[in-house]
């Protein structure tokens, strides 16, 4: 009866990120191990963690949810002690490494959240299970309830959703965007500021591409404010993807390109120093998905260009396409240790990617090939 659980529940948490690369659908599935979901590290490591609703219960109607309430299937939910055996299972046995845990909203927010709370706290100090915890807020949860969550998970996040109070209404009429979502996160925020031990790795949270109206300045305006308020780094962007006997089931899904192409652009807004109005749109408002977005600013600004390598700051060798922050930090380093770069593969051997930054650079004045675009 517990596998049979965890597949369901297993394969209903799927959709929850904690991750920007591709999900790994089939571990869901697997009649080995369903629930195992790799996680990229900021390092690029691949860490197993064990990923699962606490209940699949839920009285909200997100048109994109296969748990949403007007659903008429198999209702099923683990006690806190069934749960933490799975885990310990997936645990000892090295399958898994982490815990993420989500659930459903049977009625009552705080009902959901203590007993994914009651699960953290059992394995912190029954357990002694020092591991990573992860611990998805319900909207609607009470302060005291997120404080006593943060107090034993390393991260938290609630699901945005949406970028706009409008796209979200698209979506749901069962929660409030300001009240239910919005207000809880910056208590996630305040609770961060004043407590810094507490949920060390700080809170994501998760906007859907493509299930609404939503053009991409709404999408980056929205992750832009989130980087500067809530000190959000990287908010996952989920290409929507219609689910049979869901009230979404025949809406097209997004581009392929269009998540990915948001990606390049949110990391150019809050880690490369970018503004919103940098960013190439269409009349629209949409991305150009035929190009990244920090090639297509360069290309139309011909006049920056070539940089000089063995000169140029720290944010004018950022702005170059194919050299990223660390190895633009790198050239940086290696000039104050008196290094003078003469060569391309001098630079392609500390990271940057020679065949696309070539156009834009020069080495001693010397410009490397002409800019034509």
């Amino acid at each position: 009866m517990e596998m049979e659980k965890l597949r369901i529940l297993g394969e209903a948490s799927q959709h929850d990120l904690c991750n920007y690369v591709s999900l790994n659908k089939e571990n869901f599935t697997s009649p080995k191990l369903p629930g195992i979901y790799h996680a990229r590290t900021q390092s690029g490591c691949q860490v197993p963690l064990f990923k699962v609703l606490m209940s699949n219960h839920c009285t909200s109607d997100c048109n994109y949810c296969i748990n949403h309430c007007h659903n008429r299937f198999n209702r099923v939910e683990f006690s806190p002690q069934e749960l933490i055996s799975l885990f310990l299972h997936y645990y000892q046995n090295h399958y898994a490494e982490g815990l993420f845990l989500s659930s459903g909203m049977p009625g009552n927010a705080d009902v959901a959240m203590e007993n994914m709370v009651e699960v953290a706290r059992k394995l912190r100090l029954e357990y002694e299970y020092q591991g990573y915890i992860h611990l998805k807020v319900i909207p609607g949860a009470s302060y005291d309830m997120i404080k006593r969550a943060m107090s034993l998970a390393d991260r938290v996040s609630v699901n945005l959703e949406s970028a706009t109070v409008t796209g979200f209404q698209e979506l749901t009429s069962t929660k409030d965007y300001h009240n239910d979502v919005l207000r809880r996160m910056k208590w996630i925020g305040r609770l961060k500021r004043r407590h810094p031990e507490m949920a060390p790795s700080g809170q994501s949270t998760q906007l859907i591409v493509g299930a609404n109206n939503e053009t991409d300045h709404d999408v980056l305006k929205r992750a832009q404010w989130l980087h500067k308020h809530l000190n959000i780094n990287l908010s996952y962007l989920s290409p929507f993807e219609p689910l049979k006997d869901t009230p979404l089931e025949g809406h097209a899904q997004p581009e392929e390109k269009r998540s990915p192409r948001l990606y390049q652009a949110q990391f150019l807004l809050n880690s490369y120093g970018f503004s919103l109005d940098e960013i190439t749109l269409d009349e629209e408002g949409f991305l150009i998905l035929d190009e990244d977005p920090k090639m297509l600013w360069a290309q139309s600004h011909p006049d920056l260009f070539p940089v000089e390598v063995n000169e140029a700051s720290l944010k004018e060798l950022m702005r170059v396409p194919g050299i990223g922050k660390k190895s633009a930090q790198r050239i940086i380093e290696n000039r104050r240790r008196g290094v003078k770069f003469t060569e391309m593969d001098e630079l392609k051997k500390i990271g940057v990617v020679v065949k696309r930054a070539e156009p834009f650079l020069q080495l001693n004045h010397a410009r490397q090939t002409t800019l034509s675009f």
